[in-house]
């Protein structure tokens, strides 16, 4: 037995010398093709995907912190939310807006319909994870997508105007376009209208009032949202803006389309600065004042007074901050500033004690339940994130620190905070100053008498 064996294996050893090589493996033949091609056109393909996109799904591993943040009340705008059971009572709202909105027009549906389906890849492209539904070549998938563009369009449109007083049209006892509606339903869709997962192309909104009016309307429409949210009309132009977040913001920080980003430059051997909180500083003498507007980029130092924006903390300011730090996370062009400003108030508010400091300087308008909530909520929303290294922040901490380690600054501040505070205090000594200058003179007098 054993010796069969023995020439079983060497018949199979003789075998095996004689076709050395197996043959090719389609598969991965196959997949050499597909690397090849994409050697040609993958990286511009790649490229062109990432300019359209602006509108994401943010990953479990950053909704998980604070999920309700992230998740529209009251309605959806766009595909990822649509559908959701407890947004549904607004669906019929939404077709009854449509109506007005094509009746007011004067124009049959089909311009509308016609003048979004010439965008349609673009409007789909702007969206980063689509469902099947939604995504597919098919006609089916490309007139559900556009159905929904069209009524969400609308929806929005009738929204802006309605709260820009632009609409009358709607019986006064309307459950959303009326004067109830205002106090108790807008500012939850206003809510709503700044998630990152729940925006519109503007796209959309340019093409239906395009339609309306025979032109393009860019700038009348970044207008109704920033009138929307009470935004000053002074400040300057936000330019080209994908969706409402995108406006909102560009206002929050006031950018100018030309204007440049100050993260251009990642510098990667830069310490990443940390300012003290707001009562040390105090400490060593430096002050807290308004800055002239309410930027989120107006904040400088100059003769120990640190100018800040004002800024207004309620029940939204998570879900808005959250939203907006989001948007700067995904989207490259975006920008930090957003980021860079709650980190830098992060550091600010150590303690409840600093958040007191700097609303009692009407710096911050808390109308939350206390100051240990308001600064609890400051900490969150730095969770995470860092300061830009190349942000102009970090010129401006150094020179808060130097600022800080000459002593002459912290004698002052206490001198001041120990003895001063007091008014009797300073007219005790302002007094106790004259009556030693008078025994001076008086003795001088009886000197030379």
């Amino acid at each position: 037995m054993r010796h069969s064996t023995v020439e079983i294996c060497g018949t199979c050893e003789n075998s095996g010398s004689m076709d050395p090589s197996p043959p090719p493996d389609p598969n991965e033949t196959n997949w050499i093709v597909q690397v090849e091609e994409s050697l040609k056109s993958k990286t511009s393909d790649d490229q062109r995907r990432w300019n359209k996109r602006s509108i994401y799904r943010i990953p479990a591993r950053i909704t998980d912190l604070k999920s309700e943040a992230y998740r529209p009340q009251v309605v959806s705008f766009g595909p990822y939310h649509h559908g959701d059971e407890h947004l549904l009572p607004m669906e019929e709202h939404k077709r009854r807006s449509l109506v007005h909105f094509l009746k007011r027009s004067g124009k049959p549906f089909k311009p509308f319909l016609e003048s979004l389906k010439e965008v349609l890849g673009d409007l789909k492209a702007s969206y980063d994870a689509l469902d099947p539904m939604w995504k597919k070549d098919s006609e089916g998938a490309a007139g559900r997508f556009l159905q929904l563009m069209i009524t969400d369009g609308c929806f929005m449109l009738e929204i802006l105007r309605f709260a820009n007083s632009e609409v009358d049209d709607y019986a006064p006892n309307d459950p959303i376009f009326s004067n109830h509606g205002r106090l108790y339903i807008l500012p939850n869709i206003w809510r709503d209208m700044l998630l990152l997962e729940n925006q519109l192309p503007l796209l959309v909104l340019e093409r239906l009032v395009a339609v309306c009016n025979g032109k393009k309307e860019e700038e009348y429409i970044n207008r109704l949202i920033l009138n929307f949210w009470r935004a000053s009309e002074n400040n300057p132009s936000t330019g080209k803006c994908l969706h409402v977040l995108d406006v909102f913001r560009k206002k929050r920080v006031q950018l100018n389309p030309d204007q440049s980003k100050e993260n251009k430059e990642w510098k990667s051997n830069a310490s990443v600065e940390t300012i003290p909180p707001a009562t040390e500083l105090r400490e060593h003498g430096i002050q807290f004042k308004q800055s002239e507007t309410n930027s989120l980029k107006e904040i400088s130092f100059a003769s120990g007074v640190l100018r800040l924006p004002v800024i207004v903390v309620d029940d939204d300011t998570e879900s808005m901050f959250l939203n907006l730090i989001a948007f700067e996370r995904f989207h490259v062009e975006a920008g930090t500033e957003v980021t860079s400003y709650i980190c830098f108030m992060d550091n600010l508010i150590d303690k409840e004690r600093d958040f007191a400091l700097l609303r009692k300087k009407g710096i911050i308008r808390n109308y939350m339940e206390s100051d240990e909530a308001a600064a609890k909520l400051f900490n969150l929303l730095a969770k995470d994130v860092m300061l830009d290294p190349g942000s102009r922040l970090h010129d401006m901490i150094k020179k808060v620190k130097e600022y800080c380690k000459e002593r002459r600054h912290k004698w002052r501040a206490s001198l001041m905070h120990t003895h001063f505070r007091n008014p009797w205090v300073i007219l005790s000594l302002i007094a106790a100053f004259l009556l030693f200058g008078l025994t001076i003179i008086q003795t001088i007098y009886t000197v030379l008498g």
